[in-house]
């Protein structure tokens, strides 16, 4: 405190013209206009610059926060898109009206495996999160494969990476459908088969999910053909398709329940005892 004291003695003819300079400026300021706004817009101008950048710090730290609201909003999204309306009336809506065919849920990947022959992918949700087997995985671009196990807080996927992974697909342009399968090559590409040669086949052409079985909505994306040829009968085309997913790089993915699946495997396995 003392020191300070003799600091403010030693320098107080300094100190004291200082603040009468900072009262001189502050009325010049203050009494026109033009130096107002010229120093209302310096301080704009850094001030403004603080803020952005401190908007970008916070933005940064917050990534995982906006990932998982953009995430269940993609749900809601989803969600929406995989269940029909049904009314008789074009102008009214009635919420009670709607016949739900899907639920989507949301995870993550923890473990992703792509370079061998069987690849799994493990997700952070589990039968305590609702998810069951032969649940649909996807993400933001397409289709990644199919609940095989689940533990109380995850689950494993067969990934569509995967050499006995068989996944019912059609020509977008058409309803002509056949086999996805994987040979175990490329992560990129995946091959259909099973198309036949009538079909109008022709490359860069969009392959979606057929919607023929209980697991996973007609619609999804797959890919793009990238090229083709008939097979050894040349009654049927050999398709390989470009994923529209990236494979090695997977992080937030939607888990897809069909509500109607019980009903039809039982309706199968009665057909199957007869």
């Amino acid at each position: 405190m003392q020191q300070i004291i003799n600091f403010i003695i030693r320098f107080k003819n300094f100190l004291l013209f200082l603040l009468l300079f900072c009262i001189a400026l502050t009325f010049t300021i203050l009494s026109h206009s033009y130096h107002t706004s010229k120093f209302i817009n310096s301080a704009n101008y850094f001030t403004g610059g603080f803020y952005e950048s401190f908007h970008h710090i916070n933005r940064y730290l917050d990534l995982n926060t906006h990932n998982d609201l953009l995430a269940e909003e993609n749900k809601n999204l989803r969600d929406a898109l995989y269940n029909k309306v049904l009314t008789t009336d074009s102008t009214f809506i009635d919420t009670a009206s709607y016949e739900r065919n899907y639920k989507v849920y949301t995870a993550e990947v923890i473990k992703n495996s792509y370079s061998i022959s069987n690849n799994i992918i493990t997700l952070n949700k589990g039968y305590s999160d609702s998810i069951q087997q032969d649940f649909g995985v996807i993400s933001s671009k397409g289709i990644i494969g199919i609940i095989e196990n689940t533990s109380a807080n995850y689950a494993s996927v067969l990934s569509i990476l995967n050499t006995t992974s068989r996944i019912s697909a059609q020509l977008k342009k058409t309803n002509h459908f056949g086999t996805l399968f994987w040979e175990g090559d490329s992560p990129a590409f995946i091959k259909l088969i099973d198309i036949p040669k009538i079909a109008p086949v022709q490359a860069g052409d969009t392959i979606i999910t057929s919607g023929r079985s209980f697991i996973f909505p007609k619609g999804v994306p797959i890919g793009t053909i990238s090229h083709f040829n008939l097979d050894r009968s040349e009654n049927y085309y050999e398709i390989s398709v470009k994923l529209f997913n990236d494979m090695t790089n997977l992080e937030h993915v939607y888990i897809i329940e069909s509500l109607g699946a019980e009903e039809i495997k039982n309706l199968l396995n009665d057909n199957a005892d007869e």
